[in-house]
């Protein structure tokens, strides 16, 4: 892990002879431009991060590649952006979808799989919930952030490489009572295998978090187990695109094919909390779990 570390510093480091001007992309002059303090929005209490001198805490923000940032109690950047208007104001922690999915589910003490854990902003909401946090990505440099984020807060949850279209790396999955998924069933190219392999990691439920097509941006189908699924086919920009999926190519499921199968493999409650529209298409937040497993059933129709 050392060693990773020195050399993703070292390749952010610009060679004597290099071309700074078109080795270094628009996106990390940009994050750069941020100032590091003043942030009075979403401040949270940051662990260890709050002892950090403001030295060390801006040689950190430039240690690694950080594409997302928190503000700690007095205002400073933890992280960076994306790029202007992308992750370019400071993440709120616990995001309200963790909120809605402790107020259904119960943390406490309950095993999560995060899937999808980018730097490790769900991953620090999660484990203050009181859960035993499993979190993957199937980038290694993410994978790094988390471990580093979440350990500035005091958090040590498991953090580990893995590739959701491989069955290898999903067969090593531990199975936990709920699955953390947003952002990431959209840029899968098989998502209804990955879907019906959900029945063997979570026991109770998941929250989803999905764009999902439209029966009028339908342009294709494929076959899984003999059933044909309609869905529409992204392109997708491959495994050097940050916010990207692993491949070229992604699809895009109806919504009616998503709780459809998320019924066949137990989680026959389906609540939804948002169904919305984004640039890119919809985009829902969903609950599913096993039957009798939700609670505060009343409050859930009064948050939501």
């Amino acid at each position: 892990m050392k060693a990773f570390l020195r050399n993703l510093v070292a390749e952010r480091q610009p060679s004597p002879s290099s071309d700074v001007s078109s080795a270094s992309p628009r996106i990390e002059h940009e994050a750069s431009s941020l100032p590091f303090r003043g942030f009075d929005v979403d401040r949270v209490n940051s662990g260890f991060v709050e002892f950090l001198s403001d030295d060390d805490l801006a040689r950190l923000n430039e240690m690694l590649p950080w594409k997302c940032f928190t503000a700690d109690s007095v205002g400073r950047r933890f992280g960076n952006s994306a790029w202007k208007g992308k992750r370019d104001t400071p993440q709120q922690i616990p995001d309200q979808r963790i909120v809605q999915m402790n107020t259904l589910f119960n943390l406490k003490n309950r095993s999560v799989l995060e899937v999808g854990c980018f730097e490790g902003i769900h991953t620090i909401g999660i484990a203050q919930c009181g859960a035993k946090v499993y979190a993957i990505d199937s980038r290694v440099e993410n994978v790094v952030k988390t471990i580093v984020r979440t350990s500035m807060f005091g958090y040590t949850p498991q953090v580990f490489v893995c590739n959701l279209e491989e069955d290898s790396d999903v067969a090593r999955l531990p199975v936990v009572d709920f699955v953390h998924h947003v952002g990431v069933l959209y840029h899968l190219k098989d998502p209804v295998s990955h879907l019906l392999k959900l029945a063997n990691i979570a026991k109770d439920g998941l929250l989803l978090d999905t764009h999902y097509a439209s029966s009028e941006m339908v342009n294709s189908c494929y076959a899984v187990n003999g059933k044909e699924y309609r869905y529409f086919g992204y392109r997708e920009k491959g495994r050097n695109e940050v916010f990207s999926g692993m491949y070229d190519h992604a699809k895009w499921l109806l919504l009616d094919d998503i709780k459809e199968l998320l019924g066949q493999i137990g989680f026959s409650d389906i609540r939804i909390s948002k169904d919305f529209q984004q640039r890119n298409g919809p985009r829902v937040t969903l609950f599913a779990a096993r039957p009798s497993i939700i609670i505060a059933k009343n409050k859930l129709n009064d948050d939501i």
